[in-house]
């Protein structure tokens, strides 16, 4: 029987036609859109901690609890220790020191006196061992406009568009005028070793970047840190286990008895991002019930019009003694038919759509200027494993759906009608 309704519905291309391209594009936009939202929004996670958050960040209780502020003044201590435990306790996470500052930069001019100011956020981590793979995850050497790497310790990097602000060439000599640790004025003199552009309008502003050996000097926070950032070795970042290790962490070094006691607080735990983390992991929910329910609406219409242009052939096949249970079933069998042979069409195209913007990306820059928060310059897609079945959900159960409410009104059918339908 099923090889006669395949064969049926090749043949009555009316049948299978609009139902399949129906599934077709309701298949695609579902992959498509999931492989969007999981690039755009877990780039922009990613982002966010790679600059600022990580996947995990230690610090004491007191900075936590005035984190946007960045007191260094209650920053971590002996982190050289920390670290160690930190690597021994969780040997899958990448463990890093950073120090994050703000101060004014002066750029003097030939004679010394200042030709121009700016206000700058200050990064410090390590560029020069090479252990902690810091430039390697910022990817800074390819977000280099002008000049090179830092070196050698006195080098500094900045933005590329606050360099232009102040009119610094690489090669120039800028002074930093900040506060230390304790309290009192710093002021040091750097290097411009090269302008870099990340493409995000929060970080470009007015970023200046330095080893976090010349920070450690100019600050007076020796073997100290503001924070200890955290990157899990599979490269994306996991809440559920990002949750779990904080939650232990905490509990052993006991943080409601010292207030400079370390804590450790997830990517979801900081800020706004929490919010950002759950919305990315229920919004491809939300897309597959949104497609699912307006598929099965159109679906029941086209099944419903479809019934009414085929009531005849219901009434021949009931009359011919067929039941209306095998009747109904065929119907299911069709929708199943429809239903796969969308789905696998709309997949292939919406993983090739995906891909395309996986590998070209599309530019988005010139709507990130003025972001307070950050977004990645460049939208891409992320194909991952359940783009290649999610489009079943909407694609084959819809369809069905869609057919087993359109075919209830066979069993409305009265049989004393059947022969006024043959005679007329």
């Amino acid at each position: 029987m099923i090889r006669f309704l395949i064969k049926g519905l090749i043949r009555d291309k009316s049948r299978s036609r609009t139902p399949v391209i129906i599934v077709t594009l309701g298949v695609l936009l579902t992959v498509f859109l999931h492989a969007y939202i999981t690039g755009f929004m877990g780039d922009t996670i990613e982002l966010n901690a790679r600059f600022t958050h990580g996947h995990l960040k230690v610090m004491t209780t007191s900075y936590a609890e005035n984190m946007s502020q960045i007191p260094n003044d209650l920053a971590l201590i002996e982190v050289g220790d920390l670290l160690d435990k930190l690597n021994e306790q969780y040997p899958d996470v990448k463990w890093v020191p950073r120090i994050q500052f703000g101060g004014l930069i002066d750029v003097p001019d030939e004679n010394g006196e200042t030709r121009s100011q700016g206000p700058a956020m200050g990064l410090a981590m390590d560029f020069l061992t090479g252990n902690s793979g810091e430039t390697e995850r910022l990817q800074i050497e390819k977000s280099i406009v002008r000049g090179q790497m830092i070196k050698k310790q006195g080098e500094a990097l900045l933005s590329e568009s606050f360099s232009q602000k102040l009119k610094v060439e690489p090669g120039d000599v800028i002074t930093l005028i900040s506060s230390t640790m304790n309290g009192s004025m710093s002021i040091n003199n750097f290097t411009v070793a090269g302008t870099v552009l990340f493409g995000a309008e929060a970080i470009d502003r007015g970023a200046l970047m330095i080893d976090i050996e010349d920070a450690r000097t100019a600050l007076d926070m020796y073997d100290a840190a503001g924070e200890v950032l955290g990157f899990m070795n599979s490269g994306f970042y996991n809440d559920e286990e990002a949750l779990k290790m904080a939650k232990t962490f905490n509990k052993e070094n006991n943080i409601s008895e010292d207030e400079f006691a370390p804590l450790m607080m997830s990517l979801s735990q900081q800020g706004n991002m929490g919010q950002y983390v759950k919305l990315t992991e229920v919004w491809s929910i939300y897309i597959s019930m949104v497609f699912i329910i307006a598929m099965a609406i159109v679906l029941w219409n086209a099944g419903l019009l479809g019934g009414l242009r085929r009531y005849g052939e219901f009434g021949i096949r009931l009359a011919m003694g067929e039941e209306k249970d095998h009747v109904y079933l065929s119907l299911i069998y069709e929708a199943v038919f429809i239903g796969t042979m969308g789905t696998i069409i709309g997949t292939a195209i919406g993983l090739l759509l995906a891909w395309l913007l996986q590998t070209y990306g599309l530019d988005i820059s010139g709507m990130m200027e003025g972001a307070a928060m950050m977004f990645p310059s460049e939208i891409k897609a992320r194909i991952s494993p359940s783009d290649y079945y999610i489009g079943f959900f909407p694609g084959l159960f819809s369809t069905v759906l869609g057919a087993m409410l359109a075919g209830i009104g066979i069993y409305k059918r009265k049989t004393s009608q059947l022969f006024k339908e043959l005679e007329s």
